[in-house]
């Protein structure tokens, strides 16, 4: 976490004073500038008459730590600390030794120590994420809430999700011209959002949690401002944890006005069950249900919506913290109003990565599948059912000015092709927003 080049110097006296040691320690720090954390470990765990040595004890603590054996790296580190309290990177990586076990309240007190030194730049980052994360964490035994406020600008190359030509063909109705509102439109807008999410511990790893959210998308093209979005929600449920194992039963409602007017109401529910693998990995089967209606003319569309979703999450070691994310999912949407060409099954995919290149920076990667196929064909428009396949990719950049405030930039480039020429797209998205943390 922390550079370990000063402490080193620091003990140069004590390996000139010892020169039977050097040859294990050297080694030992060869590999971990390398980044092969698991040989370094393997290697200390060779010489075990060099334990109580303070430069072999502070590099086998990092060793052991990031190949997974916290426990042991704790110990060597806590040898060294009694020796040397005063170093501020022996008790960084100390303080990283207990969040890595789940001693929170430990962690805390060696951050927080650590916060009134004097700490460069990236020092004071790390140890703000640590305990950003650790404030997260002590939602299981403890009420915690958070609540954001974003604004920002963007373009939308396409806001009503129209066709590139008002000038189509369809199968049964041969060339045919659009209305303007069913062609592609572009626009410049606005956008706004407030949320907040809270938690309360019940019992012994059972917490009870809710939150809610608003967002407005405003065109700020008046050809397209029939098309302003506003959508708003909110959520409620269970949560218990017990070693390994997260399970969650979120209940949810969430809304959707096109222009002030009402388009959709979605009700539903979601079980999820993460399961911890090891330090680095985690997966996450989950089940959803939702009944979808609709309002107006619309209402023929009216559906209830059942769906699986694996996803599998890897961190790695690397100075660039990377998290690598993979879902596959599958839903069955079926009308109600005796609409089959309305209902369709879809199966999706997406893999993301987030990674932390730089101080206060992150950022995020993302490519996105779905498929649909519906389930009948609609006569009027084609003699073949329809089917659809959508593309994205999306990418993330943000930059945490501080512990409350940060900026992000968003990028969507997507297309969806159909068989039916009437549903095909392309749509690009760019927009930069401003959002405040309470923390």
């Amino acid at each position: 976490m922390a550079s370990i080049n000063k402490t080193l110097a620091g003990l140069a006296a004590l390996l000139c004073a010892g020169a039977t040691w050097a040859a294990p320690v050297d080694d030992l720090k060869a590999l971990l500038d390398q980044g092969r954390a698991a040989e370094a470990y393997a290697l200390a765990q060779k010489n075990p008459d060099q334990l109580g040595n303070p430069a072999f004890d502070f590099l086998f603590g990092i060793a052991a730590i990031d190949s997974g054996n916290a426990a042991e790296g704790v110990l060597a580190l806590e040898r060294y600390v009694v020796q040397f309290p005063d170093s501020v990177s022996a008790r960084a990586e100390l303080a990283r030794g207990y969040f890595v076990l789940g001693d929170d309240l430990r962690a805390r007190q060696e951050f927080e120590g650590l916060q009134k030194q004097n700490l460069d730049a990236a020092m004071t980052s790390t140890v703000g994420r640590y305990l950003d994360a650790i404030r997260s964490r002590e939602g299981a035994y403890r009420s915690t809430a958070r609540l954001y406020v974003e604004a920002g600008l963007g373009y939308d190359s396409n806001v009503n999700s129209g066709v590139g030509s008002g000038n189509i063909a369809l199968p049964t109705f041969g060339n045919v011209t659009l209305a303007p509102a069913g062609v592609r439109m572009s626009s410049t807008f606005a956008t706004f959002g407030v949320g907040g999410q809270v938690s309360t511990p019940i019992a012994p790893g059972v917490a009870l949690f809710g939150g809610g959210n608003l967002d407005t998308k405003n065109n700020l093209q008046r050809a397209a401002d029939s098309f302003d979005l506003l959508s708003y929600g909110a959520n409620g449920g269970l949560s218990y944890l017990r070693g390994a194992n997260l399970w969650r039963l979120t209940a949810n409602v969430s809304q959707i006005e096109v222009d002030n007017n009402r388009f959709r109401k979605s009700t539903g529910a979601t079980g999820e069950w993460t399961h911890q693998l090891d330090e680095f990995q985690t997966i996450t089967p989950a089940l959803q249900y939702a009944e979808l209606r609709y309002t107006g003319g619309n209402q023929v569309r009216d559906a209830d919506f059942t769906g699986l979703s694996l996803t599998y999450r890897r961190a790695f070691l690397h100075p660039w913290q990377p998290l690598l994310s993979v879902t596959g999912s599958y839903g069955q949407e079926r009308n109600r109003n005796n609409r089959p060409d309305l209902g369709r099954d879809t199966w999706g995919a997406r893999a993301a990565v987030a990674i932390t290149p730089a101080e206060r920076w992150s950022v995020g990667f993302g490519l996105s599948y779905q498929e649909s196929r519906y389930t009948a064909a609609d006569a009027t428009l084609a003699p073949d059912a329809r089917f659809d396949r959508y593309y994205a990719g999306d990418l993330t950049v943000a930059y945490a000015v501080d512990r409350a405030w940060s900026v992000r930039g968003e990028a969507l480039v997507s297309s969806n092709r159909a068989n039916i020429a009437l549903y095909q797209y392309d749509r690009n998205l760019v927009a930069v927003k401003l959002r405040y943390e309470f923390k």
